[in-house]
Formats: structure tokens, C-alpha cells, sequence
């Protein structure tokens, strides 16, 4: 039995007994990462730690601390959803709120290409470390790999993704790879969505480090949906949707609930990891987004 405490009372627990965190760690009741008939479907909310708050017009949508943990404690309580996607300070959260029992874990290692930064794609591991993983208990890491042609930092973060990826293999912890060819458009990071950049990203992904046996992929679903059958064909490593955003409307979200039915029919794909689209739906029904999204595995 996790250490429970009402959402009022996280800022005084930290200030005054810290090593609740260790010792609600220490007592999470674990599972698998896979378990059952194989399907995972992951709650994600580590945007905050890259400055990225905003829900489609709502530039500040996940702001709100209490009402972010809310949200990802009701999506939590529902019927088969898996586990979390987190930054290190919100899992800290959810382990003092009692929220993660039986539930897969999973830490977001780089989050230092702050969104909107002259550096965004400088992504630095500032999150967790393999060894905070395991300490903790854990169940897998998640890192960005963004990959710009035309800037020649992208090979450091190559370099320290690869790196990262080793020490998770040491350790036996699975880690989830989210890679994207990109490019800078008036000043923007665009993440490149077509068919043949998703493949390529695909590719040099699946090829980092010295072993992929722990290697996971997590994987957007192109402009055109009908070329995902061609794209997951590009690996054997086990992969799962990116959720990502898909806009603020109803008719917005019911096209994208499509697209992932369509792809979640691949063989290679394991699930999804979605995170804004089901906390922030356009009709604020967290539960009613969650329970479709189950419905799609």
C-alpha cells in the first residue's frame, strides 16, 4: 500500500518529510509492462517540464498543478489504462497521491529542448537517469529524438540518446524511443509527419546503441494514414501511437480517434501513449476520452 496524502497536502509533505517519495516508491504495488492480451494504453503529461502548457487555444491549459493531477488521477482509475508517462516532479505527485499501484511507470529522461527555444533541439537529458529509474523502481524511460539535417547539433543528440539507451539495456529497462525528422519553418520547429521522414526516423531509431533488445518505439501517425502499414514495415521492434495533438474541436478529436484505429491493426504496434487529446477533450469529459480511446485497443 502506497503513502497517500489529499492534493492539499503535497506541498507540505515535501517540505516536511521528503523521503515519502523513497518510501512510496519502495511500497507501489508493480506489474508487468505487458501483461494479458498485450495492448498498453499510457497516459502522457510530461509537456510542462519543456515549457509546453498549452491546449489548442489555451496557451497555458496545463498550468494548473491540481487540476492537471485531478485529471490524470481520474484517467488513472479507469478501466484499462495501463500506466503514465511523466517528468519526474509529476510522478513524484502521483506516487504521494496513491495514484500509481499497479500501473506501469514510465520517466521522461530528456526534456531540455524547451519548446519555442532558440535550443529546442539541443535535448539534453535533464529528466530522469537510468539509474533514478531503477531506484525508484520504475518500469521504462521515454526520450525525444529529434533530428534536423540542417542543424549539426542533432548529432549530439544522437550521441546522448544512444548513450542513454546502453545504460537503460544494462539495467534491463525498456525504453521508449520517440524519434521525428524535423525542420525549422519561419522560426518553428515543424515535426516532418510524411510517410518517407516518419520511415527514415523510423530507421535510424531503431539502430541506435548497442543493442535494441530494451528499445521500444513510439510512433506518429503520418498525414496519410494509409501509409502506416508501409512506415511500420521499416522495424520489428515493438512500437506504440503517439496520441499527440490533434486540435481542440470534437469533429478534430473524432478524426483522430480514427486514424488510431486504423493503425493500432499493425502488427508491430503494441498501443498508444496519448496524453493532451485525453486529459483536455473538447467537451472536458476526461473519463468519456479515456474510455474510448480503451475502446480503439
Amino acid at each position: 500500500m502506497s503513502i497517500r496524502v489529499s492534493p492539499g497536502e503535497l506541498a507540505r509533505v515535501r517540505a516536511r518529510h521528503p523521503q515519502a517519495i523513497a518510501e512510496a516508491a519502495a511500497r507501489r504495488v508493480r506489474r508487468p509492462l505487458v501483461r494479458g492480451g498485450g495492448r498498453l494504453l499510457i497516459i502522457a503529461a510530461d509537456h510542462p517540464a519543456r515549457g509546453a502548457l498549452g491546449v489548442g487555444e489555451d496557451a497555458f491549459a496545463m498550468a494548473d498543478r491540481r487540476v492537471l493531477l485531478e485529471r490524470l488521477c481520474l484517467a488513472l482509475s479507469r478501466p484499462g489504462v495501463d500506466g503514465v508517462l511523466a517528468s519526474a516532479d509529476i510522478l513524484e505527485d502521483l506516487l504521494l497521491l496513491g495514484a500509481l499501484d499497479d500501473k506501469v511507470v514510465i520517466g521522461s529522461m530528456n526534456r531540455g529542448g524547451l519548446a519555442g527555444a532558440a535550443f529546442e533541439l539541443d535535448d539534453r537529458f535533464t529528466g530522469h537517469r537510468a539509474q533514478d529509474l531503477a531506484r525508484l523502481g520504475f518500469d521504462a524511460g521515454k526520450l525525444l529524438l529529434r533530428v534536423d539535417y540542417d542543424d549539426p547539433g542533432s548529432l549530439d543528440t544522437l550521441h546522448s540518446a544512444a548513450r542513454a539507451i546502453d545504460e537503460m539495456a544494462e539495467r534491463r529497462l525498456p525504453v521508449f524511443v520517440e524519434p521525428f525528422i524535423c525542420h525549422r519553418r519561419d522560426g518553428r520547429l515543424r515535426n516532418d509527419l510524411r510517410a518517407e521522414p516518419v520511415t527514415r526516423s523510423l530507421a535510424i531509431a531503431s539502430g541506435l546503441a548497442g543493442t535494441s533488445a530494451y528499445t521500444w518505439l513510439k510512433v506518429p501517425v503520418t498525414e496519410d494514414p494509409d501509409d502506416m502499414a508501409r512506415v511500420m514495415a521499416t522495424t520489428t521492434l515493438p512500437a506504440v501511437l503517439l496520441g499527440g495533438d490533434v486540435g481542440g474541436t470534437a469533429a478534430e478529436q473524432e478524426a483522430a480517434y480514427e486514424k488510431w484505429r486504423s493503425a493500432l491493426q499493425l502488427p508491430t504496434v503494441q498501443g498508444l501513449v496519448a496524453g493532451r487529446t485525453l486529459l483536455y477533450p473538447a467537451d472536458g469529459d476526461v473519463a468519456g476520452a479515456v474510455d474510448t480511446a480503451v475502446g480503439l485497443l
